[in-house]
């Protein structure tokens, strides 16, 4: 009788590790498969730049700073918003403040009375998700001297639809930044230069299919359709000297620069 015990105990022991071999080996296999389709990419925040371009990077919480000392503000800030990232507890605050380490950074008061915002470049709603990043977000080296109509109006509406977009597509890859002209030669405060526009790329870089969508708004009121301030990857490249994503394999990334499709980025 207890060598009938042993034997179905042993029995039931083998087909026990049979079943989590095979479980093993499926959860394997789909883990490599959803590898294969969506391969983490490192370094898409790297923007690299003309040696001319005055810049010196720094890295807050949550994004990445290339900054100007000569025009006194941001050349590009970058960050990867996730998903999981558009909520959180953290509340806006507005205590901007100026970083001291950060060569030519302004004061609150280089923007007062000057008739532009304190525009983010890399927005506090996405910064919900941490309060030390919520902070971050308010250095004054995020800042550009941004039109108040499309500080609340085109770029607001573009930074509520890259929110969606996170969440949809579990993470995307944004940089933004001002764009200056010869004759950009209007300044605030202690010489922060105005600029005529701004870019904005993004990248979704772990869908089935990889892709990229820019814009370019002028530092004015910008009305009407967002479609019609579509650009390619490509595109802002020509107008700012920057090289976006360059981490990318080159076939991908030569295919998401060169398009920019409104409609399959506007999807639910």
């Amino acid at each position: 009788m207890k060598q009938r015990i042993w034997i179905v105990i042993i029995l039931l022991m083998c087909t026990c590790m049979i079943c989590f071999g095979a479980y093993r080996l499926c959860t394997r296999e789909d883990n490599e498969y959803k590898e294969s389709r969506n391969p983490y990419y490192t370094g898409l925040d790297i923007v690299l730049a003309p040696p001319a371009v005055e810049s010196k990077e720094y890295d807050y919480t949550g994004f990445k700073v290339s900054f100007n000392r000569h025009n006194r503000t941001p050349n590009w800030v970058a960050w990867e918003l996730l998903g999981s990232e558009t909520r959180g507890e953290a509340k806006r605050h507005n205590r901007f403040w100026q970083d001291r380490d950060v060569d030519g950074c302004p004061t609150t008061n280089d923007y007062r009375n000057s008739g532009y915002d304190r525009g983010h470049m890399c927005p506090a709603a996405e910064q919900k998700w941490s309060a030390e990043a919520m902070d971050d977000c308010f250095v004054m080296a995020n800042m550009c001297p941004q039109d108040h109509s499309l500080n609340s109006g085109a770029w607001n509406t573009l930074e509520n639809k890259e929110r969606n977009w996170a969440v949809r597509d579990s993470a995307i890859v944004i940089v933004a930044g001002p764009i200056y002209n010869a004759d950009d030669i209007k300044t605030i405060g202690n010489g922060v230069l105005v600029p005529s526009a701004f870019f904005k790329v993004l990248l979704a870089p772990y869908v089935e299919k990889p892709r990229a969508i820019a814009f370019v708004f002028p530092n004015m009121s910008s009305p009407g359709s967002m479609q019609n301030y579509v650009m390619t990857v490509d595109d802002v490249e020509k107008l700012t000297g920057y090289d976006f994503f360059s981490s990318l394999p080159d076939d991908i990334e030569n295919e998401v620069e060169s398009k920019a499709s409104f409609r399959e980025w506007n999807q639910r």
